[in-house]
């Protein structure tokens, strides 16, 4: 009301004032124009400005709760990924201590085979030079008499009957 209220007294004060030819004619053109101006603007404000400035304001909450949420969900995967890295050490370690205990007990089994095939070897060759030296002593006590039966038969072949007496 209180527009219409404008528009009519500036109407009145336009037809009171009936000056032509200056540089801004003041007539019922004005007023009508500002009115027209003014209602456009409440006009847009109505349809345009307030649905799009609130499109805006939920676009940005819209945003600003993403960029949170991400935020988060970035510190909760760092987190994720810093308790990984720890168990993954700690499971590298472990798997270290293993090997190095299975390398320990496979050298042990190795050295303790290793012993017992050289025990076992210095027992063949002491039992093959016993061997050994039991055939050289029958060898040489064979031979001893072999060596004293022919050298007999010898001294009976060269000395005939000397030897035999």
């Amino acid at each position: 009301m209180t527009i219409w209220n404008l528009f009519s007294t500036v109407l009145m004060a336009a037809e009171a004032v009936e000056h032509k030819g200056g540089l801004f004619d003041i007539n019922a053109t004005l007023p009508i124009m500002a009115v027209q101006f003014i209602v456009f603007v409440a006009l847009l404000n109505v349809i345009f400005f307030k649905p799009l400035t609130k499109a805006i304001d939920d676009r940005d909450d819209y945003v600003r709760t993403q960029i949170i949420g991400a935020k988060e969900r970035l510190e909760k995967s760092e987190l994720v990924v810093k308790q990984y890295e720890q168990e993954l050490a700690t499971a590298r370690k472990a798997t270290q201590n293993i090997l190095a205990t299975a390398q320990a007990d496979a050298n042990k089994i190795r050295k303790e085979r290793i012993d017992a095939a050289v025990a076992e070897a210095q027992a063949k060759v002491a039992s093959a030079k016993a061997e050994i030296d039991k055939q050289k002593q029958d060898a040489t006590a064979s031979l001893d008499a072999e060596v004293e039966s022919l050298s007999r038969q010898v001294l009976e072949k060269l000395l005939g009957n000397l030897v035999r007496s």
